[in-house]
Parts: C-alpha cells; sequence; structure tokens
C-alpha cells in the first residue's frame, strides 16, 4: 500500500486523493482515511496530483528501504496544522474507504510541530504494515491522540522525539524504532562500501540491549588493535552507552580519516568491576567494506591424492555480496576445486534480497528459500529456473554472530539438501523491517514480516541448530591433524577448528559418496 502526505505552504484547502473534490479541514483537526486490514481487490483512485514513488532495497540487518517522492502542503494556520495521510484504496464496491477523525493540539513551539508531523507519518506507516494487526494488544488510533496530547505543553524537539519513541516501545518489537536523519544517512553508508571509521561490527544483543562486537573487519585500526569478538562496548569517549541503539554507536565511532575515538571494553569473562574493562584508543581510517574473501585450501586425502576445498566468507549481505560471491566461487571452479565450505560466522546480515540472490548461486529449479509470515498470511519465496554456479559439496559454518540474512541463507541450503551446517546455534532473528524516510529525514524501522525456513521451522528467537556442533570433542579428536598442519606452517585457516571439522564432513561424504 502506498502512503501520500500532503502539505503546501500557499493552499487554503488540503486536497485528499481518495477524495472526489478538496475540502476544507477545521482546525485543529486531524483527518485519516482509514487502513482496511482485510484483503480486498485494488482499485484504482483518481488524483489530480502527480504521485511517484521508487521501491529500492539497502543495506544493514535485513530491510527493505522505501524511498518515497511525493507533494508536501503545509496550511498556514497560526495554532493548527492538519495532515492528511492516505493509503492507496482497496475496495469491495464503489464505496470510498471510511475515514476516522482525531482531534488533537498542535504546539505552538515550531520544532516540536515539527515531531508532531514526524509522529503523524510514522503512526500512519506502523498502523499500515506493522506485522502484527493488534499493535501489541494496544489502540493504536488512541495512542496517537495520547501521544499527541502528552506532547502539546513541549518546548523541544528532543523532548518530543522522546515521547515519540516511548509510543513506538509500546509496541514490544526492539526492531520498529526510528533513527534520527544524521544515523539514517550514516546507516546507508555500507552500499558504495566506502567508510571512515575503526573497522567494528557491532549489534545489540536484544535480551539486554548491550552492545556486543561481532568481528573486526581485517587489517581495520579495530583489528589492529586486538579487539575481539564479544567483547561489550560500554564508553566511547568518555560517554557510557547504556541505551545506545547499534546504529547511534556506530555513529559516534566514525569520523574524519586521522581522528581518534577512545572506546572501553568489557571482556567476555570480564567481572562486573572495572577490572574487567579495557581502553583503547583508536585512529579512524578508510574502511574498504568488502563482503567476500576466498581462498583454497589444499591437502592431501587419505589415498594420496591432492584435493582442494574453496573456503568463502562472506561478512555482510551488501548490494554487491551475490556478484561477488558468484566471481570468487568462478575463478575457485577453474583451479578444479571439488567441494566448498562458506563460512557465515558472526555474519549479522543485510540485504533480505542478497541473502536470497546468494542462495540461488548453490541451487537449482524452483526451490522454496524461505516463507514469509505478515499480516496476509504465510508466503514462499521460491526461485525461478534456477541454475547452481556448481554442484560441488557444500558445508556452511554458523555460530550464535551469524544473523538474519544468514539465518535466510544457511536455512534454504541446508533444507533444500544442498548444504552441511557446522558450528554452533545461529542469533535467532527471524524478522524483516522496511525501512522508509519521513518528511524530516529521520527514518523509521518497522517490522514487517516475520520468516521461516523452507521445512517451516522457527527462527526468531530460537536460531537454527547445525548438523555437527563444533563441540570441545570433535575439536580433541582432531587435535593430531590440526597441530600437523600448524606445525608445516599452513595458514592459520587450515587450523581453523570448525574449519577443520567442516573438511572432516566433506571428505566423510565423498568416501560414503553421498552428496550434499
Amino acid at each position: 500500500m502506498e502512503k501520500i502526505v500532503t502539505l503546501n505552504h500557499d493552499l487554503s484547502l488540503l486536497h485528499f486523493p481518495n477524495s472526489r473534490k478538496p475540502f476544507s479541514i477545521p482546525s485543529p483537526v486531524l483527518r485519516f482515511s482509514s487502513f482496511n486490514r482485510r484483503k480486498k481487490r485494488p482499485c484504482l483512485a483518481s488524483s489530480s496530483e502527480t504521485e511517484t514513488k521508487t521501491v529500492t532495497v539497502s543495506e544493514s540487518h535485513d530491510v527493505v528501504v522505501e524511498n518515497s517522492t511525493v507533494g508536501r502542503r503545509l496550511l498556514g494556520l497560526a495554532a493548527a496544522v492538519a495532515v492528511a495521510v492516505s493509503s492507496s484504496i482497496f475496495c469491495d464496491s464503489p464505496a470510498l474507504a471510511e475515514s476516522l477523525t482525531i482531534a488533537f493540539p498542535v504546539s505552538r513551539a515550531r520544532e516540536v510541530t515539527t515531531v508532531q508531523r514526524t509522529l503523524v507519518e510514522a503512526w500512519g506507516l506502523i498502523r499500515e504494515t506493522f506485522v502484527d494487526p493488534t499493535f501489541n494488544h494496544q489502540d493504536w488510533d488512541s495512542k496517537l491522540q495520547q501521544t499527541m496530547v502528552e506532547m502539546f505543553p513541549l518546548r523541544s524537539a528532543d523532548a518530543a522525539y522522546g515521547k515519540l519513541k516511548a509510543m513506538l516501545s509500546t509496541l514490544g518489537d526492539p526492531f520498529t524504532r526510528l533513527i534520527s536523519p544524521k544515523e539514517y544517512q550514516s546507516f546507508r553508508i555500507g552500499s558504495d562500501g566506502n567508510l571512515q571509521g575503526v573497522g567494528l561490527f557491532i549489534n545489540s544483543e536484544p535480551r539486554t540491549g548491550h552492545l556486543v562486537v561481532m568481528s573486526c573487519i581485517e587489517g581495520s585500526p579495530a583489528d589492529h588493535a586486538g579487539i575481539h569478538e564479544g567483547e561489550e562496548l560500554v564508553e566511547i569517549n568518555g560517554e557510557k552507552l547504556d541505551g545506545v541503539d547499534s546504529e547511534a554507536a556506530a555513529q559516534k565511532l566514525r569520523g574524519r580519516v586521522g581522528t581518534f575515538v577512545t572506546i572501553k571494553l568489557k571482556s567476555v569473562n570480564g567481572s562486573r568491576t572495572d577490572s574487567g574493562i579495557r581502553e583503547v584508543k583508536l585512529p579512524r581510517d578508510y574502511i574498504k567494506l568488502s563482503p567476500i574473501s576466498s581462498a583454497i585450501i589444499p591437502h592431501t586425502t587419505p589415498d594420496g591424492r591432492l584435493s582442494k576445498t574453496g573456503y568463502v566468507k562472506l561478512t555482510a549481505f551488501s548490494q554487491t555480496a551475490a556478484s561477488d560471491m558468484e566471481n570468487a566461487v568462478h575463478e575457485m571452479e577453474n583451479q578444479d576445486v571439488q567441494s566448498y565450505i562458506l563460512d557465515l560466522r558472526n555474519n549479522p546480515g543485510g540485504l533480505v534480497k542478497a541473502g536470497l540472490d546468494v542462495a540461488q548461486l548453490w541451487l537449482d529449479g524452483d526451490e522454496t528459500l524461505v516463507y514469509t509470515i505478515d499480516r496476509e498470511g504465510v508466503t514462499p519465496i521460491n526461485m525461478i529456473n534456477g541454475h547452481a554456479v556448481t554442484h560441488d559439496p557444500l558445508v556452511v559454518l554458523v555460530n550464535e554472530g551469524s544473523a538474519s540474512a544468514s539465518e535466510i541463507l544457511a536455512g534454504a541450503l541446508h533444507d533444500n539438501g544442498r548444504a552441511i551446517l557446522v558450528g554452533n546455534r545461529t542469533f535467532g532473528k527471524g524478522k524483516i523491517q522496511s525501512v522508509t524516510e519521513l518528511n524530516d529525514g529521520s527514518a523509521l524501522f518497522v517490522t514487517v514480516a516475520k520468516y521461516m525456513s523452507p521445512s517451516l521451522h522457527e527462527i526468531d528467537q530460537v536460531g537454527i541448530v547445525p548438523d555437527v556442533q563444533c563441540t570441545t570433542d570433535m575439536i580433541d579428536s582432531l587435535t593430531g591433524e590440526i597441530l600437523k598442519k600448524m606445525n608445516s606452517s599452513v595458514p592459520l585457516l587450515e587450523a581453523d577448528s570448525c574449519v577443520m571439522v567442516a573438511e572432516h564432513e566433506l571428505e566423510t561424504r565423498r568416501s560414503n559418496g553421498t552428496a550434499s
């Protein structure tokens, strides 16, 4: 469904595309066309105003981003503002959608009024698309009116945004949230692969709200400083991070090349006292966000043959992930690689479409890649005439840092019988967000769907359990082989315990004549 916000300084009337003619709105009244939550056949609404809309996909944490170019009109009212939000019309008959009228007091503080308009936009988008049509078992229409009234006596935009964010928190979904214009611009940086910062991937742990290091970009200042995955980020430049989300923290870490940022980290096994916290001063530098790294691991089979395993590590699902992976696999196929390890450990997600595109590089036919669940029910997303780049055996490595699109990809390859999963239980984020840039340049993240694996396994807050875990027992059984490789000066990758387990599984299946 499309959203149109119409505001203009020079008109005395507010035009509704859903209406047969424009009409006056007495102030201070807010009028909305109602969103009908039943599934209806679409019908065409006439409009005297040109409206265009582009839909694109953007980076980070499994989101679809909608950028709308819309007409905006603002009534010149001294003490009141009228804003119209209308949806595409869905009808059973020629009758127009029913309307809802809400009266509210508009602040005389201009910056608060701006936030009130942002509130209306956010409310309308959530009312139209939020995955839970009960809005966490509350009256969402009344919540708008209540928040408008609470904003009325405020005098600052920060205080007003606090009320807006408090309203969003009542949905009980930490992934439905509003970010500032500056945070939104930072959020979009990953699309072109260029960044000035320290090279940390961080994520907010939903159960605790703590900011945790997922990984460091190889060769980055964070990597050189020896920062490890799992460490908790507790302070940036003297500012404690209690209640700060991952986007806001990432913004604080970014900055001009040549400047420095000081952070405090709590180690995985650190105590609750300062003794478990260390301080690191990091220089900011240019960070190249390449999502793919690859290598060929040669080894000798028990019968004396030389065998090659292609290793591909995917760190994020950016716009170039699928094409970069396809190039890497083609290159290794030309070097007679006979099996593959796809490493999704500590990959926090990214573009849903990128995850699906990567899955299609390994699968044939019309297999189901994932099921989405939204207000309309359960929908399968299937391939169409897929042609895999290679049919060689495949193992996928996952761990507790593999989230979102990583889980979609791992589930698609595993449930379609294409890959063996090795590692540890994945993070368990089975929700998809849409992201819409609002009138003031801020952006609203809304959870619009949940997803399940092709075998209809629940993922959200559950994760995916691999076929083979990198347990201590398994590692101990391979210790001799690992030490032998290390002593022969083979690169450390080949001594990675989970990589060793993956190679063991590939060799076992080759010996048994079992295709993955």
